[in-house]
């Protein structure tokens, strides 16, 4: 499937990685609501890369397909045929994984 969306500027389009297992090591169920959101995805798009003030476009660092971690509370949320993706700065984004 394709998406939809093509990221401008330097924004990134991330699938987030599947949370952690719902149950502690205790036995104890966790809800969805009580899970930390996931720092860890893959790289759907990326834009063109940021313009500077003189015109010029400075390239991604990050390509479709590449493993990041990124910043706990960046950018914003959106689905898409029941997939969740999230749109981030490049600066949000901490390391490429790999």
């Amino acid at each position: 499937m394709t998406l939809k969306l093509k990221p401008l500027g330097d924004r990134v389009i991330i699938e987030p990685s599947d949370s952690e297992a719902s149950t502690s090591p205790g036995g104890i169920i966790i809800p969805d609501t009580a899970k930390e959101k996931p720092q860890q995805g893959a790289v759907v798009a990326a834009g063109p890369g940021r313009t500077t003030d003189d015109g010029k476009v400075l390239d991604m660092a990050v390509k479709a397909g590449q493993e990041v971690i990124y910043s706990k509370y960046a950018g914003t949320e959106y689905a898409e045929s029941g997939t969740d993706y999230l749109i981030v700065r490049e600066s949000d984004i901490l390391a490429i994984v790999g």
